[in-house]
Order: structure tokens, then sequence, then C-alpha cells
């Protein structure tokens, strides 16, 4: 609004510099870029982001499968959470060496981390592991990945209103140093006479 007062009010101003009419168009043609562009590439990297993620999660739903373990000993000591994925992060795990049979069907035995508070000999627990009974993190949900889609979305857009906004305060800063650089050197050319009775008769 303020860039649509500014073009009309030196629209016809004798008073009007070149600087002033560029400042306004420049704020003006920041304004639409924000209200058009910054959408529009949230949007696009939004939609590109979410058709990513919900294929990375299908395919890690297909190759990614629950199986249950059995403890064989508990190994000692807590170690904190690491998936980012889990509700909290700060819940400590416990090391333990266990059983489980692959969905191959092959057997499996190494240390893993498990989230029983006091493991013993014979407990069983859930575990996630690919085809070949390799452990491995949870697959990503379709509700994780559409937020994150969206939040990919948001930041781009957000980027982009900064970045246009970062364009016209740049350029607004060059022509008010023009416009100085302007006076200076009228100033240079009215100074060895200003101010003197009798200049300009």
């Amino acid at each position: 609004m303020r860039a649509l007062i500014g073009l009309w009010r030196w629209r016809h101003n004798p008073l009007r510099r070149a600087t002033d009419l560029a400042e306004a168009w420049v704020a003006l043609v920041a304004l639409l870029l924000i209200a058009v562009a910054a959408p529009v590439t949230g949007w696009l990297v939004g939609a590109a982001a979410q058709d990513s993620l919900q294929r990375s999660a299908r395919q890690q739903q297909h190759a990614r499968h629950l199986v249950t373990a059995t403890v064989v000993r508990d190994l000692g000591g807590t170690v904190p959470e690491t998936d980012p994925e889990t509700s909290s992060a700060r819940e400590a795990r416990s090391r333990v060496l266990a059983n489980w049979t692959a969905p191959d069907g092959t057997r499996q035995h190494g240390p893993v981390l498990t989230d029983l508070g006091s493991p013993r000999p014979g407990d069983r627990f859930r575990l996630w592991t690919d085809p070949h009974g390799r452990i491995t993190t949870r697959p990503l949900d379709s509700a994780t990945a559409t937020t994150h889609a969206v939040l990919a979305g948001f930041g781009a857009g957000l980027l982009t209103a900064t970045l246009v906004e970062t364009g016209r305060r740049i350029t607004v800063w060059r022509l008010v140093r023009r416009r100085y650089a302007r006076w200076d050197q009228a100033w240079d050319r009215a100074g060895p006479d200003w101010g003197k009775a009798g200049t300009g008769s």
C-alpha cells in the first residue's frame, strides 16, 4: 500500500527526483514478489518435498520390518534415544545381547538397544530390521512426512520473502547513496557563492 501511495504522490510532483520514482517502483515490485512469488515458491517446494518424502516413507515401510527379539543378557549401561522420530528424545535405552529372526528366516544375534527398563534374560521386545535382519530405525510415517513437507514449504516461502526484502533494501540504499552524491555535487557547485550578499544579482 505504501508503494502505491508513493507512486501516486511522485507521479506529477515537480519536486520528484528520478530516485524517488525508482524507490517507489522498487517497493511496489518487492511487495508483489512477496505477495505472489513467496507463496508460490513455498507451495512448489512443499509439494516437491511432500512427493519425495511420501515416496521415501512408502519405501521404508515396505523395506523395514518389526520383529520380536529375545534378551540373552544385559550388557549394562544406558544410552540416550538416538531416533529423531521418537516422541521423547530424552528417553534412555538399555544395551542388551539379543536373538531375533529376520524376515527372510535367518537367525540373528548381537548387541541391540531396547527400551526395557531392567532387561532380564528371556524378556522380549520389538525391533525394526531390514529384510535381512540388520537393525535399522523405524520407517518414516505419512503424517511425519507431511509435517516435514509443510515446514520445508514454509521455510522456502519465508526465505524467498527475506531475499526479496533484502534485495529491496540494498537497492534503496544504493539509490539513497546516489541521491546524496548528487546533493554533494550540487552543493560543491553552489558552495563558493552560497550565502553571500548579492549572489546572483
